[in-house]
């Protein structure tokens, strides 16, 4: 049986690299894009149904649940996030920087979450945060991107609370840290290329079909610390 995933933000970066990469190992592949008249490299791999998603919008969340009534899927991947301001140090930046960087990352996805985790296979199911190292309260600071690795620490936080809400569940929940990859937000210094996180990381994905437990670990199947 051909295995679904949904993943939350595949327009670039690593989610356009876990699209690719599920496709190609034979999962139906659901992706959403803020802005679907910008998806032309999604619309290239071909075989992938492309949703319109805005992620803070709860209006729009709703409207894709509408979408996919019905669907049943294997993997829910959020992907979707922002680096926040990193120009400057955390106690200079904006309340209203602050606000939008800690909603995008660690708010909306818990939300985004609980709405679509009716269409999760309730035994076999995988929901998969993407968080950070830097999320990491032991190892994580003085990596720099304080306030980003700050609002990926209350992702898992609130992921944390989230499986606990869950009661006895066989879903398995992964917070994935996909390793220093060149992105736009990992940058040109960065030692692993796009190819090779997702190939890791739908690795681990797979691996965790069935397991169940909440999990905080790399691309490469390592245990991170809180």
């Amino acid at each position: 049986m051909t295995r679904t995933v949904l993943i939350i933000g595949a327009s670039r970066g690593l989610g356009l690299g876990l699209a690719r990469r599920f496709s190609s190992e034979g999962w139906q592949v659901i992706a959403t894009v803020r802005d679907t008249a910008h998806a032309e490299t999604l619309e290239a791999l071909g075989n992938i149904r492309i949703e319109a998603l805005d992620m803070n919008d709860a209006g729009s969340l709703e409207r894709l649940a509408e979408r996919l009534a019905g669907t049943r899927l294997d993997v829910l991947f959020i992907n979707a996030g922002i680096g926040g301001p990193q120009d400057k140090p955390a106690t200079q930046a904006s309340q209203t920087e602050v606000g939008q960087l800690f909603f995008t990352n660690a708010v909306a996805p818990v939300r985004l979450a609980e709405r679509l985790l009716p269409l999760v296979h309730v035994e076999q199911g995988v929901v998969v945060f993407m968080s950070s190292i830097l999320g990491s309260v032991e190892i994580g600071p003085g990596m720099g991107m304080d306030l980003y690795g700050a609002s990926k620490a209350a992702l898992n936080h609130l992921t944390r609370t989230f499986v606990a809400g869950l009661g006895e569940t066989k879903l398995t929940v992964l917070s994935m840290h996909p390793g220093w990859v060149k992105t736009d937000m990992g940058g040109d210094q960065a030692p692993l290329d796009v190819k090779t996180s997702a190939r890791g990381m739908v690795e681990q994905v797979t691996r965790a079909i069935g397991q169940g437990g909440h999990r905080y670990v790399d691309y490469q199947g390592d245990v991170l610390p809180w």
